[in-house]
């Protein structure tokens, strides 16, 4: 097959893995983010893998890449201005919006509602109207359409969205206002609400077109200019993107369908996680990515990510699937401050970034950060990257000094206090994606990623119960090698809305058959082959009255033997799962959702050579850290000279090109065939 380049661009650095499917070698790389042009950063990343491959770009036929643009679009207020066309009588939508206001009761006296993404002065209302059951009640007025959408053009909108009551069932009327939008405004980007969500409900399909619309410029601009540079050192292989649910997208539809794209990368950790845990022989897992600023955290039980139907970034919540992924502001660049009025130390979410950057990595940044705290603890030796990364350690040292003056205490009692409240974010972040969802965590592993994420496995596996903490190799670019290793992937949804003794298997397996055929074509058209296409389903179900559904998989074949009672007995064991309880009232299908999956991307796992449990071949020197209020007498070890079976006790710490493991006191690791680092309790 060639070499396939995973990517994935994060807020401090560009991970890259480069992999050779005919032999099974791989390389990898970080290069520092340039967060004025993501594209710049990758293109020195492949320059530098390729060569250090020894191939040329012209040689890569897969480029699969994890994207953050469409999320910092939505997050950084930087998206395109939206111009809305409703249905009469709708014009208010998206300021009227729901009414779910954050934090508890009376977590808010005040709460400042969120300015919507497409502005009421942007938003015109339209005459024709289709009824609830998708037939014409009213006809278009062309007339009106084109004057409106020329006032909208004169107001210099730069997307357009045309979302019509009831059109879930019957997109005819928005398929005739964008034709015209087409001849008013040819070069503004349209999205219509029963391609980019045919599902009811219109506030929610309504909010996710002006989110797709909104990010589709700057998405478009991204893709194209990507794909212009990479043209440029002649690599024109295959470009596609992580959506947010974990599988890939073209960078065709992608721009199409921006909106897919919010969570694309914390994605591709959790991709690479799976393919980690497969070979580790762990079904459940807790993952941990600690990148320089956030920390992204996800649920994976028996070898399934679990998936929710709303991507969530920062304010915006949109009818989107992606992973259940939760981010906090924790990260290596996390500064680290003490408030005049408290005097109380706080870490993040505030990050040095890229630039400047932590201390310690001397590029001209000022302020205390984790990975300042870290390199003072001890828990970071002065080399990075394989060493071509010198840490400053006298400036860290300065840096969180301040700290230390601010509280009074002392430069390690800082320093460590730094470090616990980092974990603390972490650990709090993890039961939200545990507890909350009535998981016990102690019944899962731990592993952490990303470039921090190993030095501080340990310590939250700890808080957590969740043993063993796992340090996968090359931790630092595994959220490339989850864009490396996931499949191609479509999704299509209809709305169906019938009470239990109002359809029946047969109409709801029909129903599934026609998606099938939908998502199969549009993988199909990607170039996929149809022998390569797996697909599967879901029905979102709820009792009769209630807001909120819960989706169930279901096969066709589930469908034929067991019918509607198998799967509304499926729902109540499920409900009583999450809720503790069920109700007497009817079943209602509300949502019908297929699936299609492309050839999974196998990556052949690698053993490492057999050892006898000695390490001490693999050690590099003896080492003094600061843990459980004193100095520890400890030892560095090269990851890449540890043997399946190695015993290492902590205190210890293990360097490696991309990420550094720490093991605390009272605790031991073990190197398995696959070369991943197993922590437990000694």
């Amino acid at each position: 097959m060639g070499y396939r380049l995973g990517v994935d661009v994060g807020g401090t650095f560009t991970d890259l893995l480069l992999f050779d499917d005919d032999s099974g070698a791989f390389w990898r790389h970080k290069t520092p983010s340039t967060p004025h042009d993501s594209s710049e950063g990758i293109l020195n990343g492949v320059e530098a893998i390729c060569a250090h491959a020894a191939i040329s770009p012209d040689e890569i036929e897969v480029f699969l890449h994890g994207t953050t643009v469409a999320t910092n679009a939505v997050l950084e207020g930087k998206g395109a201005r939206v111009g809305l066309v409703t249905t009469e009588g709708y014009r208010q939508i998206m300021q009227i919006a729901r009414s779910f206001v954050p934090g508890g009761l009376a977590g808010w006296i005040v709460w400042p509602k969120p300015e919507p993404l497409a502005k009421l002065e942007d938003t015109v209302e339209i005459k024709g109207r289709m009824t609830a059951q998708g037939l014409e009640l009213r006809p278009l007025d062309h007339d009106e359409i084109r004057a409106k959408l020329l006032a909208l053009k004169a107001a210099g909108i730069e997307a357009l969205t045309i979302s019509l009551m009831n059109a879930y069932l019957n997109g005819t009327h928005e398929n005739e206002v964008a034709a015209i939008a087409r001849e008013v405004m040819p070069d503004i980007p349209l999205s219509l609400s029963h391609e980019v969500l045919p599902e009811m409900q219109e506030y929610e399909r309504t909010l996710t077109t002006v989110a797709n619309a909104a990010v589709r410029p700057v998405v478009g601009r991204y893709v194209r200019n990507l794909r212009a540079r990479l043209e440029q050192v002649e690599m024109n292989g295959r470009l596609s993107l992580l959506r947010s649910d974990g599988g890939l997208m073209s960078s065709q539809k992608s721009e199409e369908q921006p909106v897919s794209l919010l969570m694309s990368g914390p994605a591709g950790g959790v991709t690479g996680a799976l393919w980690v845990a497969k070979n580790a022989g762990l079904r459940n897992i807790l993952t941990l990515d600690v990148g320089g600023t956030s920390t992204d955290v996800a649920l994976i039980e028996d070898g399934e990510p679990r998936r929710v139907r709303t991507t969530e970034v920062g304010h915006l919540s949109v009818r989107a699937s992606s992973l259940d992924v939760k981010t906090v502001g924790a990260g290596g660049g996390s500064i680290a401050y003490v408030p005049e009025l408290t005097k109380a130390l706080r870490v993040g979410p505030q990050s040095a970034g890229a630039v400047p950057g932590p201390v310690a990595y001397g590029k001209g940044g000022t302020l205390p950060t984790v990975t300042d705290a870290n390199v003072v603890l001890g828990y970071l030796p002065e080399n990075l990257l394989g060493g071509t990364f010198k840490l400053d350690r006298d400036g860290a040292r300065k840096a969180v000094q301040t700290i230390a003056d601010a509280l009074g205490i002392g430069l390690m009692e800082a320093a460590r206090g730094i470090i616990d409240i980092v974990n603390e974010n972490m650990f709090g972040a993890l039961r939200m994606i545990s507890v909350q969802q009535g998981y016990d965590p102690r019944d899962f592993a731990l592993m952490g990623f990303g470039g921090a994420g190993p030095l501080h496995v340990n310590a939250v596996a700890r808080l957590m119960g969740s043993y063993p903490a796992v340090s996968p190799v090359s931790p630092g670019v595994l959220c490339a090698l989850g864009d490396a290793t996931t499949r191609m992937r479509s999704e299509t949804a209809r709305s169906l809305s019938k009470l239990k003794s109002q359809t029946s298997a047969e109409e709801i397996a029909a129903l599934l058959g026609e998606m099938e055929g939908q998502v199969r074509s549009s993988l199909a058209a990607d170039g996929l082959a149809e022998s390569e296409i797996e697909t599967s389903f879901e029905v979102d179900i709820r009792y009769s009255g209630q807001a909120f559904e819960v989706p169930m998989p279901v096969t066709l074949d589930d469908l034929g033997s067991a019918g509607l009672a198998g799967l509304a007995k499926r729902f109540d064991d499920e409900h009583h799962r999450l809720f503790t309880f069920n109700m007497e009232a009817e079943h209602e299908f509300v949502n019908l959702r297929a699936v299609a999956l492309g050839r999974s991307l196998e990556l052949p796992s690698n053993t490492i050579e057999k050892g006898n449990g000695d390490p001490s071949a693999a050690k590099i020197r003896d080492h003094e850290l600061w843990m459980d209020g004193g100095p520890q007498a400890a030892a560095i070890y090269d990851r890449a000279r540890l043997k399946s079976g190695d015993i290492i006790p902590g205190p210890a710490i293990v360097v490696e090109m991309d990420s550094t493991t720490l093991i605390e006191t009272k605790h031991i690791a073990t190197v398995d065939d696959f070369g991943n680092i197993l922590i437990t309790p000694a």
